[in-house]
């Protein structure tokens, strides 16, 4: 038997393929639907369907509140890989750091030269300073490699 968790998960990702990579929820609906608290859609949210697995979530809150959730095709337009970048305002840990650049080079989008020289710009043993700061400084390289290598300027 699964997880609430898994359940959750599946039943997104059937709706993002139904819905041809996109999908618009309301997060206390789908709560109701699956009888747990918002807080386990959250968390399968956070989770399962992050930058490094190839997803970005746009949340509003408040009474019309909802949850879009994209699937990312690395060879999509400007704007979508700008979405990927600009989720890169935060911490980003080593492991998330080594999804995002693994994705890249998987879809054929950097060398392995590249790959390379990106793990090893932002690898902790390189980043040599304490958490929190080292994966917010992990984040602003990561993000500034992207931006020249896909050519995305800021807004």
């Amino acid at each position: 038997m699964s997880s609430l968790s898994d359940q959750i998960e599946r039943y997104l990702r059937r709706q993002i393929s139904k819905y041809q990579g996109k999908v618009k929820i309301k997060r206390n609906q789908l709560a109701e639907n699956f009888d747990c608290a918002p807080s386990q859609i959250n968390y399968v949210l956070d989770t399962r369907f992050t930058v490094e697995k190839g997803y970005v979530v746009e949340s509003q809150r408040g009474g019309g509140g909802f949850i879009r959730i994209i699937r990312v095709s690395l060879d999509s337009d400007k704007e979508v890989i700008q979405k990927v970048i600009n989720k890169l305002d935060h911490a980003v840990t080593q492991r998330e750091a080594h999804g995002i650049i693994k994705r890249l080079y998987d879809n054929e989008l950097i060398s392995e030269r590249e790959s390379y020289l990106m793990e090893r710009a932002v690898h902790r043993n390189v980043l040599n300073i304490s958490l929190p700061e080292r994966d917010y400084l992990r984040a602003r390289i990561l993000k500034n490699m992207l931006e020249v290598i896909f050519k995305v300027k800021e807004d």
